[in-house]
Protein backbone atom coordinates (compact mmCIF):
# COMPACT_ATOMS: atom_id res chain seq x y z
CA UNK A 1 0.00 0.00 0.00
CA UNK A 2 1.23 3.60 -0.75
CA UNK A 3 2.27 5.21 2.68
CA UNK A 4 2.66 9.02 3.12
CA UNK A 5 5.32 10.28 6.14
CA UNK A 6 5.00 13.90 7.64
CA UNK A 7 5.96 15.20 11.13
CA UNK A 8 6.71 18.43 13.54
CA UNK A 9 4.00 20.15 11.64
CA UNK A 10 3.77 22.66 14.91
CA UNK A 11 0.72 24.11 13.89
CA UNK A 12 -0.37 26.76 15.94
CA UNK A 13 -2.99 30.07 15.85
CA UNK A 14 0.42 32.55 15.71
CA UNK A 15 1.47 30.77 12.10
CA UNK A 16 -1.60 30.71 9.77
CA UNK A 17 0.76 30.17 6.65
CA UNK A 18 2.32 26.43 8.44
CA UNK A 19 -1.68 25.96 8.71
CA UNK A 20 -2.48 26.63 5.03
CA UNK A 21 0.59 24.60 3.60
CA UNK A 22 -0.82 21.66 5.64
CA UNK A 23 -4.14 21.87 4.64
CA UNK A 24 -2.86 22.33 0.65
CA UNK A 25 -1.38 18.98 0.81
CA UNK A 26 -4.26 17.04 3.10
CA UNK A 27 -6.81 18.35 -0.04
CA UNK A 28 -4.16 18.02 -3.03
CA UNK A 29 -1.93 15.33 -2.67
CA UNK A 30 -2.51 13.22 0.40
CA UNK A 31 -5.69 11.53 -1.03
CA UNK A 32 -3.25 9.79 -3.71
CA UNK A 33 -1.96 7.09 -0.71
CA UNK A 34 -3.54 4.69 1.14
CA UNK A 35 -2.02 5.84 4.45
CA UNK A 36 -0.58 8.94 6.09
CA UNK A 37 0.90 8.65 9.00
CA UNK A 38 1.76 11.83 11.09
CA UNK A 39 4.64 11.19 13.56
CA UNK A 40 4.53 13.16 16.05
CA UNK A 41 4.07 17.15 17.12
CA UNK A 42 1.28 17.43 14.44
CA UNK A 43 0.67 21.07 17.16
CA UNK A 44 2.93 23.05 19.11
CA UNK A 45 1.27 21.88 21.67
CA UNK A 46 -2.43 19.95 23.29
CA UNK A 47 -3.62 21.23 26.81
CA UNK A 48 -6.41 18.23 26.05
CA UNK A 49 -9.51 16.98 24.12
CA UNK A 50 -11.09 19.78 25.25
CA UNK A 51 -9.12 22.50 24.62
CA UNK A 52 -8.46 21.93 20.44
CA UNK A 53 -7.40 24.94 18.85
CA UNK A 54 -10.29 26.35 16.81
CA UNK A 55 -7.89 28.51 14.84
CA UNK A 56 -6.70 24.92 13.14
CA UNK A 57 -10.54 24.05 12.05
CA UNK A 58 -9.65 24.08 8.11
CA UNK A 59 -7.10 21.58 9.19
CA UNK A 60 -8.92 19.27 11.42
CA UNK A 61 -11.75 19.61 8.63
CA UNK A 62 -9.02 18.61 5.43
CA UNK A 63 -8.24 15.44 7.91
CA UNK A 64 -11.49 14.40 8.22
CA UNK A 65 -12.43 14.91 4.92
CA UNK A 66 -8.95 12.83 3.83
CA UNK A 67 -10.41 9.77 6.03
CA UNK A 68 -13.90 9.95 4.67
CA UNK A 69 -12.15 9.30 0.80
CA UNK A 70 -10.36 6.13 2.14
CA UNK A 71 -6.72 7.00 3.02
CA UNK A 72 -5.98 5.65 6.46
CA UNK A 73 -4.86 8.10 9.04
CA UNK A 74 -2.41 6.98 12.07
CA UNK A 75 -1.72 9.78 14.58
CA UNK A 76 1.69 9.23 16.39
CA UNK A 77 2.80 11.25 19.98
CA UNK A 78 5.30 13.86 19.65
CA UNK A 79 7.13 15.84 22.38
CA UNK A 80 4.61 18.59 22.13
CA UNK A 81 1.50 17.07 21.49
CA UNK A 82 1.68 14.14 23.51
CA UNK A 83 -1.63 14.80 25.29
CA UNK A 84 -3.75 13.93 22.20
CA UNK A 85 -6.31 11.78 23.03
CA UNK A 86 -8.67 9.09 21.27
CA UNK A 87 -11.21 11.60 21.37
CA UNK A 88 -9.63 13.83 19.08
CA UNK A 89 -8.80 11.00 16.68
CA UNK A 90 -12.12 9.88 16.66
CA UNK A 91 -12.83 13.52 15.80
CA UNK A 92 -10.45 13.40 12.48
CA UNK A 93 -10.94 9.92 11.69
CA UNK A 94 -7.54 9.06 12.79
CA UNK A 95 -6.21 5.78 14.84
CA UNK A 96 -3.76 6.99 17.60
CA UNK A 97 -0.76 5.46 18.07
CA UNK A 98 -0.02 5.50 21.91
CA UNK A 99 2.88 3.65 21.92
CA UNK A 100 6.59 5.00 21.53
CA UNK A 101 7.09 2.61 18.53
CA UNK A 102 4.86 1.66 15.29
CA UNK A 103 6.07 -1.05 13.22
CA UNK A 104 4.38 -1.65 10.06
CA UNK A 105 4.88 -4.00 6.81
CA UNK A 106 3.89 -2.17 3.88
CA UNK A 107 4.86 -2.26 0.29
CA UNK A 108 7.00 -5.36 0.97
CA UNK A 109 9.31 -3.45 3.52
CA UNK A 110 9.37 -3.55 7.65
CA UNK A 111 9.47 -0.08 8.45
CA UNK A 112 10.15 1.04 11.92
CA UNK A 113 7.90 4.88 12.64
CA UNK A 114 8.67 6.98 15.63
CA UNK A 115 8.59 10.70 17.09
CA UNK A 116 12.51 10.07 17.12
CA UNK A 117 13.05 11.95 20.68
CA UNK A 118 13.24 8.69 22.34
CA UNK A 119 16.28 8.31 20.15
CA UNK A 120 18.36 11.22 21.59
CA UNK A 121 19.48 9.37 24.51
CA UNK A 122 22.62 11.73 24.80
CA UNK A 123 20.28 14.56 26.77
CA UNK A 124 19.85 13.15 29.67
CA UNK A 125 17.72 16.21 30.76
CA UNK A 126 15.07 15.98 28.65
CA UNK A 127 14.93 12.31 28.73
CA UNK A 128 14.49 12.34 32.83
CA UNK A 129 11.62 15.61 32.06
CA UNK A 130 10.39 13.05 29.14
CA UNK A 131 9.88 10.03 31.79
CA UNK A 132 7.65 12.85 34.02
CA UNK A 133 5.67 14.35 31.27
CA UNK A 134 3.91 10.74 29.82
CA UNK A 135 3.62 9.66 33.67
CA UNK A 136 -0.38 8.48 33.87
CA UNK A 137 -0.52 10.22 37.35
CA UNK A 138 1.00 13.32 35.68
CA UNK A 139 -1.58 13.49 32.78
CA UNK A 140 -4.12 13.02 34.89
CA UNK A 141 -3.59 15.48 37.60
CA UNK A 142 -2.50 18.11 34.94
CA UNK A 143 -5.56 17.21 33.03
CA UNK A 144 -7.72 18.21 35.78
CA UNK A 145 -7.11 21.77 36.14
CA UNK A 146 -8.72 24.53 34.17
CA UNK A 147 -7.96 25.64 30.61
CA UNK A 148 -6.35 28.88 31.93
CA UNK A 149 -4.26 26.69 33.90
CA UNK A 150 -3.14 24.48 31.85
CA UNK A 151 -2.07 26.89 29.28
CA UNK A 152 -0.31 29.11 31.74
CA UNK A 153 1.67 25.44 32.99
CA UNK A 154 2.44 24.88 29.49
CA UNK A 155 3.96 28.50 28.70
CA UNK A 156 6.22 27.86 31.48
CA UNK A 157 7.29 24.67 30.24
CA UNK A 158 7.94 25.84 26.67
CA UNK A 159 9.71 28.87 27.83
CA UNK A 160 12.21 26.49 29.93
CA UNK A 161 12.65 23.74 27.28
CA UNK A 162 14.14 26.99 24.63
CA UNK A 163 16.13 27.95 28.08
CA UNK A 164 17.57 24.63 28.36
CA UNK A 165 18.13 24.66 24.50
CA UNK A 166 20.34 27.44 24.15
CA UNK A 167 22.49 25.64 26.78
CA UNK A 168 22.76 22.25 24.71
CA UNK A 169 25.13 21.81 22.09
CA UNK A 170 23.26 20.74 18.79
CA UNK A 171 24.75 17.39 18.66
CA UNK A 172 23.58 16.34 22.10
CA UNK A 173 20.12 16.92 20.49
CA UNK A 174 20.50 14.87 17.82
CA UNK A 175 19.80 10.93 18.15
CA UNK A 176 22.06 8.81 19.36
CA UNK A 177 23.71 5.71 16.86
CA UNK A 178 23.61 3.15 19.33
CA UNK A 179 20.11 3.99 19.95
CA UNK A 180 19.03 3.58 16.68
CA UNK A 181 20.82 0.21 16.11
CA UNK A 182 19.37 -0.91 19.55
CA UNK A 183 16.17 0.21 18.20
CA UNK A 184 16.32 -1.33 14.74
CA UNK A 185 17.80 -4.58 16.05
CA UNK A 186 14.59 -4.93 18.78
CA UNK A 187 12.19 -4.49 16.17
CA UNK A 188 13.70 -7.04 13.40
CA UNK A 189 14.21 -4.16 10.82
CA UNK A 190 16.96 -2.43 9.31
CA UNK A 191 14.72 0.40 7.87
CA UNK A 192 13.23 3.88 10.51
CA UNK A 193 11.52 7.20 9.58
CA UNK A 194 11.66 9.62 12.29
CA UNK A 195 11.03 13.12 13.12
CA UNK A 196 11.88 15.51 15.90
CA UNK A 197 15.51 16.68 15.17
CA UNK A 198 14.12 19.06 11.84
CA UNK A 199 17.29 17.51 10.26
CA UNK A 200 15.63 15.95 7.23
CA UNK A 201 18.30 13.53 5.50
CA UNK A 202 18.34 9.64 4.85
CA UNK A 203 21.65 8.16 6.69
CA UNK A 204 22.57 4.57 5.30
CA UNK A 205 24.82 2.58 7.29
CA UNK A 206 26.32 -1.03 7.97
CA UNK A 207 24.04 -2.96 10.84
CA UNK A 208 25.16 -6.14 11.45
CA UNK A 209 26.35 -6.97 7.96
CA UNK A 210 23.44 -5.53 5.75
CA UNK A 211 22.89 -1.83 4.78
CA UNK A 212 20.46 0.32 7.35
CA UNK A 213 18.72 3.22 6.39
CA UNK A 214 17.02 6.39 8.49
CA UNK A 215 15.30 8.64 7.26
CA UNK A 216 14.34 11.81 8.51
CA UNK A 217 11.57 14.13 8.50
CA UNK A 218 11.74 17.85 8.29
CA UNK A 219 10.10 20.61 10.22
CA UNK A 220 7.13 22.62 8.43
CA UNK A 221 6.83 26.45 7.39
CA UNK A 222 5.57 28.59 5.58
CA UNK A 223 7.65 27.35 2.42
CA UNK A 224 6.20 23.44 3.68
CA UNK A 225 8.41 20.28 4.81
CA UNK A 226 10.30 18.19 3.65
CA UNK A 227 7.83 14.77 3.58
CA UNK A 228 8.16 11.05 2.71
CA UNK A 229 6.52 8.76 0.53
CA UNK A 230 6.78 4.78 -0.41
CA UNK A 231 5.89 3.86 -3.50
CA UNK A 232 6.29 0.81 -5.46
CA UNK A 233 8.17 -0.11 -2.12
CA UNK A 234 10.61 2.59 -2.77
CA UNK A 235 11.12 5.62 0.17
CA UNK A 236 11.56 9.03 -0.90
CA UNK A 237 12.38 11.43 0.83
CA UNK A 238 10.91 14.89 -0.79
CA UNK A 239 9.94 18.66 -0.03
CA UNK A 240 6.55 19.38 -0.35
CA UNK A 241 5.93 21.63 -2.67
CA UNK A 242 8.22 20.62 -4.90
CA UNK A 243 11.35 22.66 -5.07
CA UNK A 244 13.64 21.78 -2.73
CA UNK A 245 16.20 18.53 -3.05
CA UNK A 246 16.60 15.64 -0.14
CA UNK A 247 20.12 14.05 0.54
Amino acid sequence: MSSLFISDLHLHAGAPAVSEQARRLLDEFAPRFQNLFILGDFVEYWLGDDAADGSLSDVFDALKNLSASGTRIFLMHGNRDFLLGEGFADSIGATLVSDDQYLIDDEGLRILLLHGDTLCTDDTAYQALRVMLRDPEWQADFLSKSIGERLAAANQLRETSREKTLEKSAAIMDVNQQSVEAALRDSGTHLMIHGHTHRPQTHRFELDGKTASRVVLGDWNANGAFIATLENAEITLQHWPAGEEAV
